[in-house]
């Protein structure tokens, strides 16, 4: 049976103002109402998943609880090949508690010190869930992939996170040289987000 979403009020469970700047770009459209879990008070939940997937059902789990709204919850992360995957999952606290970006980019740098430019592949993973309520058996689970490289210096002054040390070979320059139009058209998010849209319009 096909529902109709349009003006549908959905919680985001992320306080990233990043993410939620993003992901409310994408929607526009889609006359999909996309409120921020702040303004439920919602604090973030402690992200105690193994992977991804894990930890964007916890957190839409408990935003849908809290609001008594359905959820949306990204989880991202980038994954560099030359670092076994690493920071994955723990990518937002690669530098430890209570780091910004900037700390987390600088430990990426260093942790890349001695790799050569053609050993530096990674990609940035998104994985996208859609709750309709606490108690959802059958969450919607979207995955976004973006491949492409680490520099050797950040670059560029969008978006945030790893995005200035993030090469997009197709457009040869990094994600944070990407207007927001061309990165939400190739990102992870936006490709995890379009999968999770064509889900809800099925």
């Amino acid at each position: 049976m096909a529902h109709n979403h349009q003006g549908e009020r959905v919680v985001l469970a992320s306080n990233n103002a990043g993410k939620v700047r993003e992901i409310n770009q994408l929607l526009q459209d889609q006359q999909i109402q996309v409120i921020p879990q702040r303004e439920f008070q919602i604090e973030d939940i402690e992200e105690t998943g193994l992977s991804f997937v894990e930890n964007a059902i916890l957190k839409a789990r408990h935003a849908a609880k809290e609001s008594g709204l359905a959820a949306i919850a990204d989880d991202s992360g980038l994954e560099v090949d030359a670092l076994k995957g690493a920071p994955g999952i723990y990518s937002a606290r690669y530098a430890g508690p209570g780091c910004n970006d900037q700390d987390n980019n600088n430990k990426l740098l260093e942790s890349l010190r001695d790799v050569p430019e053609d050993e530096r592949s990674a990609r940035f993973q998104c994985l996208m869930v859609y709750m309709r309520h606490a108690d959802d058996p059958t969450p919607i689970i979207c995955q976004g992939t973006w491949e492409g490289r680490i520099v050797l210096q950040p670059q560029g002054d969008n978006g945030f996170g790893y995005d200035p040390l993030f090469f997009v070979p197709q457009e040869n320059c990094t994600s944070a040289q990407l207007s927001p139009e061309i990165k939400n058209r190739l990102s992870h998010r936006g490709q995890a987000l379009n999968k999770l849209l064509t889900a809800l319009s099925a």
